[in-house]
């Protein structure tokens, strides 16, 4: 469903960035991050914690995925683009 909604800078900001990491859409990532606070708050799931680097890069927790040379060429030339 398309809806149209009203989100705080940093919480626009958080989502685009997990959507990025994660190779998917905006929508994608917002549904994806309601559904586990929904489950962590039903008891079933932590919640990931977002953190910042010292520089203040948005840091997530380690998943186990290795960003490879490739994917960060991509996303150079698609901000180019």
């Amino acid at each position: 469903m398309r809806t149209n909604v009203n989100i705080a800078d940093d919480a626009r900001e958080f989502a685009m960035a997990y959507a990025h990491a994660k190779g998917m859409t905006l929508g994608d990532a917002i549904t994806e991050l309601i559904r586990e606070r929904q489950s962590a708050a039903n008891g079933k799931q932590r919640i990931r914690k977002f953190t910042r680097s010292s520089a203040g890069f948005p840091m997530f927790p380690p998943s186990g995925r290795k960003l490879t040379t490739e994917q960060v060429r991509k996303a150079e030339e698609d901000e180019i683009a």
